[in-house]
């Protein structure tokens, strides 16, 4: 019923029973400005909509509808119909057509990804080799905020938000951790002689994108530990430069430490060629001014955070992201991944900063097709990975010996 009331109101501008709706709707619309405003008073009747059904399971299949009623073509008229609200539904046809290419529609579609996504995977099926990288977004919790929220979004949306990317990681550090289990069982089994009791274990999927080989490197890569003899996690290394970084040293000392911090995780052969000059003029030509000024937080955040303008993607400069393909084509997913996690671990207040970078890149790339950006889908993988090892209730540090 509800679905239908909007259909008729926003979609296809006639039908609806209210006839004093229908009136304030058409002085909306009559209004000058209505191009400017008129998107956030239909994102918030849909989000009026979408926060009770988000509240009930059983409900949020009426999400999809509602989004999907903006994909359909509006309902056929009668004569009659057509002669007496013809100026009015040419109005609200056109809005809804608007309302397709604004943020508060996107951001509508990736939701209900998420929420399509999460429906499906009740019953496991077995994941698409190429889809849109769009609909891939349920994978990725740190994107949730970034790419669901918009500048009118509700408190209770933005609530909403916080609850299924909370679930979301959660579920995603089970399934990792099932996984593990399960591999290190085959291996002790393995050990043992005891081969044909493998295939008797129940098997558990590789719930990520990457394939096993790389999956395990990755886990092994970004453990919050290691063992002695082992060389240091991100973690231990990030935790040597804030204790000798000296608090008392001058901004500029604090920009010298950090650049050879950054560059003692770069393979030598590609940092001396012009990734090196590159990241040193960017970070020494960062707020100059306060060199000789205190290393405060302030500046810390601040450093940190352009950073990832110049690593990943500057949003200020069209999107420019060049720094980071090369990265990825020199370096390889999981190394550039880590040299980003090195940043994060020494001023994590530049969290928000860093998945706010990579929500741009999602969005950019949102209708290519998954294996024509396969080098963004492994990053966002590994990120997944080192974000739940070293901020997330996941420690598999054992791995480290393994």
């Amino acid at each position: 019923m509800l679905i239908g009331r909007f259909q008729s109101l926003f979609i296809d501008g006639f039908g609806y029973p209210d006839r004093d709706v229908i009136v304030a709707l058409d002085n909306i619309l009559s209004s000058p400005e209505v191009e400017e405003y008129f998107r956030f008073i239909l994102n918030r009747c849909c989000h009026i909509l979408i926060n009770r059904w988000q509240t009930h399971p059983q409900l949020q299949s009426a999400i999809l509808n509602l989004v999907d009623l903006f994909e359909e073509e509006p309902t056929a008229t009668s004569r009659v119909t057509e002669l007496s609200r013809s100026r009015s539904m040419r109005r609200i046809r056109q809005a809804a057509k608007e309302f397709r290419e604004t943020e508060q529609y996107l951001a509508l579609r990736r939701l209900a990804r998420i929420i399509e996504a999460r429906q499906a995977a009740k019953g496991k099926p077995a994941e698409p080799s190429v889809v849109p990288l769009g609909s891939l977004i349920n994978r990725y919790p740190y994107l949730y905020e970034h790419c669901l929220v918009t500048e009118d979004s509700d408190l209770q949306h933005q609530q909403i938000v916080r609850t299924m990317q909370a679930e979301a990681q959660h579920q995603l550090e089970v399934d990792l951790s099932h996984y593990v289990t399960y591999r290190m069982r085959q291996r002790q089994l393995y050990l043992q002689g005891q081969s044909q009791s493998i295939s008797r274990l129940r098997e558990i999927q590789n719930p990520t994108l990457l394939n096993d080989r790389e999956l395990v490197t990755s886990l092994k890569q970004f453990a919050r530990r290691r063992d002695p003899g082992q060389s240091l996690s991100y973690r231990d290394t990030a935790q040597r430069f804030l204790m000798n970084h000296p608090q008392g040293g001058t901004f500029r000392d604090f920009k010298t430490d950090l650049f050879d911090y950054i560059m003692a995780d770069v393979d030598p052969g590609y940092g001396q060629r012009q990734f090196k000059k590159m990241l040193h003029d960017h970070l020494f030509g960062s707020f100059a001014d306060s060199d000789n000024k205190p290393a405060d937080d302030f500046l810390r955040v601040r450093t940190c955070s352009n950073l990832f303008n110049f690593l990943v993607v500057d949003p200020s400069a069209g999107k420019q992201h060049y720094v980071f393909i090369d990265l990825i084509n020199n370096l390889g997913p999981i190394n550039t991944t880590g040299l980003l996690l090195r940043i994060l671990l020494i001023c994590q207040k530049v969290r928000p900063f860093l998945d706010r970078r990579f929500s741009i890149l999602f969005n950019h790339y949102e209708t290519a097709s998954s294996d024509a950006v396969d080098w963004l889908v492994k990053v966002l993988e590994n990120v997944n990975i080192a974000l739940s090892l070293n901020f997330g209730t996941l420690d598999l540090s054992h791995l480290g010996s393994k």
